[in-house]
């Protein structure tokens, strides 16, 4: 209910507060590297806008996620930045603040963002997303997104649309098809999605916005 959602984020909040807190008290505050984020974007409470989608979908609603990060030696308060960067990133960025080598054998996907947190600039790369649900697939490259829900794919500048609803495929087919192929080159570097995977998704006997998408009973693994 919204109910307990309210009383998660205001337990949520005290206990941050209890940690900062205890930074403050050892001294350790002004060089802790404290980064507040999601695994998911928005559940059905959410308020979303002005992205569209939720947790379970590969829309911008169901993959932005909160990163807010408190580092008061290195990075200035209150700045934003508009760099791209996924949670994977926060791995390396993290080994490299504290001055330690990741594993060389197997080398992190994710990338150094200590620059942005600086407030500079990253380069330009593409970033990948596959989910079980209605088989769905994206890839973001700068403004430009492919999506793939199901029978039916998208090609959005999300810079100018970032609720996704102007399909632009058909007036701009070879950058189109050139994210599908460097996605599916992608791809084929993964391994295959578990049939066994718990699956999710928003129907429409559930969801008053989900018009025509029919009910898919749960894959609950099973249990040995």
């Amino acid at each position: 209910s919204m109910k307990t959602y309210a009383e998660m984020v205001t337990r949520m909040d005290a206990q941050i507060g209890r940690i900062l807190a205890e930074l403050k008290r050892l001294g350790l505050a002004q060089n802790t590297i404290v980064v507040f984020t999601s695994d998911n974007g928005g559940e059905r409470f959410s308020d979303t806008y002005p992205l569209s989608g939720r947790k379970s979908e590969l829309l911008e609603g169901g993959i932005r996620v909160p990163a807010i990060v408190r580092w008061p030696e290195k990075v200035k308060p209150g700045s934003v930045s508009a760099e791209q960067v996924i949670t994977m990133d926060w791995m390396p960025t993290l080994l490299a603040a504290a001055r330690v080598s990741g594993p060389e054998a197997k080398p992190s996907d994710g990338i150094d963002i200590r620059a942005a947190l600086y407030g500079g600039a990253l380069p330009e790369r593409q970033l990948f997303w596959r989910y079980k649900g209605q088989s769905q697939q994206a890839m973001r490259q700068g403004d430009w997104k492919y999506l793939k829900i199901g029978s039916n794919s998208f090609l959005f500048n999300l810079n100018d649309d970032p609720m996704e609803r102007a399909n632009l495929k058909a007036r701009q087919p070879d950058r189109y098809a050139a994210m599908v192929a460097r996605y599916n080159s992608w791809n084929a570097t993964m391994l295959p999605i578990d049939p066994e995977t718990q699956l999710f998704l928003h129907s429409g006997d559930a969801w008053s916005d989900r018009m025509g998408v029919d009910p898919v009973p749960l894959n609950i693994p099973k249990q040995p």
